[in-house]
């Protein structure tokens, strides 16, 4: 199997599990517990019919949608995902470029093995910085300024990391960053050599965000679990988010929202979006899917703020779905990190382009000629 045999997210899965090291597949792959919720992102959209019209004159298709004040060519974007560049030494650089080249907005995780500077650098397209809200306010304030310097067009504070989840295959398989390479690592690791060599003879991993200010993760290992346990101040609260929104003092988003008091209070605050997730089922597990909590909370403050839906979406008429119910933009994470593993740049890209034609192909099937057009008449709930 090569990228050119992959047509669908399933097909990318499959690719990267054959060049991923076992820990580090599992740390993509995985989620928390029984994955119960992992699992549900996907389904919930199967529980939602799509109702389509016909004789439309659907020969031209505008995809793009408004978010933050910016307008992408796709309704969807590249979530903000830790670590890049171990599932692929081009890292953060590959996905940054594979969405600049497909006009869609890409996330910037604090914890990055590429800078903020050097993605402002070989990207035009918007960008998101993801932000941690660390115990070491310093540190705190140092990202911030950094991504404001790299202009950075949005800020995302994750809400829903305030303890690690309990990500057993992670446990399991004793995935660390940097990588451990003990004696049990060196076996998993060994048996893919080609990500081994990469590793090893590519720039060294670094978390540049953090180094200055944190071992944990940089010169200490430490599993994602510790480091949200340890590092993250398990004491903010909407105080200390307000007061980020006005210190940013431009669009800002906080990332884990899942209920409508919480949205109503998101608004209150000062954002200017809001993106509904569960963190890809790795938190909370038996908690709803961001597609089940979408239409309660469109309802209640879509008129007042961004809504974008992000979870489980594996195809186009997901995010069709979506749109409908009345988010404004999709993300997803796995949707390209299985393909930065299989291919980097060239992977992401093929992911990105199967999914426009999808999207595309769907908006026409459904009789759409602008993602304006979708609306609740074109869904049946089972």
């Amino acid at each position: 199997m090569n990228l050119n045999d992959c047509y669908n997210f399933h097909d990318f899965r499959k690719l990267a599990q054959k060049k991923l090291p076992s820990p580090i597949f599992n740390y993509i792959d995985g989620a928390a517990d029984d994955e119960i919720t992992y699992c549900r992102n996907t389904s919930s959209f199967n529980e939602v019919d799509l109702v389509p019209n016909v004789l439309k004159g659907v020969e031209n298709v505008d995809l793009s949608t408004t978010i933050f004040g910016k307008k992408l060519k796709l309704p969807i974007y590249c979530s903000p995902t830790a670590v890049q560049r171990l599932f692929h030494f081009e890292g953060e650089r590959a996905v940054a470029k594979a969405a600049d080249k497909f006009g869609t907005m890409f996330g910037v995780s604090s914890l990055a093995t590429v800078s903020v500077e050097e993605i402002e650098v070989i990207t035009s397209s918007p960008k998101m910085f993801q932000f941690y809200f660390h115990k070491d306010r310093g540190l705190n304030d140092h990202m911030l300024e950094r991504a404001k310097e790299a202009k950075f067009d949005v800020l995302a504070l994750t809400v829903d990391t305030i303890t690690g989840g309990n990500r057993e295959r992670d446990l399991r398989t004793g995935f660390k960053i940097p990588p451990e390479l003990n004696i049990r690592g060196l076996m998993s690791f060994a048996t893919k050599p080609v990500w081994g060599l990469n590793y090893l003879l590519k720039p060294k991993f670094e978390l540049p965000h953090l180094q200055d200010f944190v071992d944990e993760g940089t010169s200490v290992v430490s599993s994602i679990g510790d480091y949200f346990s340890n590092m993250l101040d398990q004491s903010m609260n909407w105080k200390d988010a307000e007061n980020l929104c006005k210190k940013w003092n431009g669009h800002f988003a906080l990332k884990g929202i899942m209920s409508v008091e919480d949205a109503k209070k998101a608004i209150d605050i000062g954002c200017t979006g809001i993106i509904l997730s569960n963190h890809g089922g790795r938190q909370l597990d038996g908690s709803r899917s961001p597609f089940d909590q979408l239409q309660e909370i469109v309802d209640a403050v879509g008129d007042k703020v961004d809504i974008i839906c992000e979870g489980g979406i594996q195809r186009g008429t997901h995010v069709l779905k979506a749109l409908s119910l009345g988010a404004k933009a999709c993300a997803g994470g796995r949707l390209y990190l299985y393909a930065l593993a299989a291919s980097g740049q060239k992977g992401v890209e093929r992911s990105l382009s199967l999914l426009k034609q999808e999207l595309e192909r769907d908006m026409k099937l459904m009789g759409c000629n602008s993602v304006t057009e979708l609306n609740r008449k074109n869904l049946r709930f089972r």
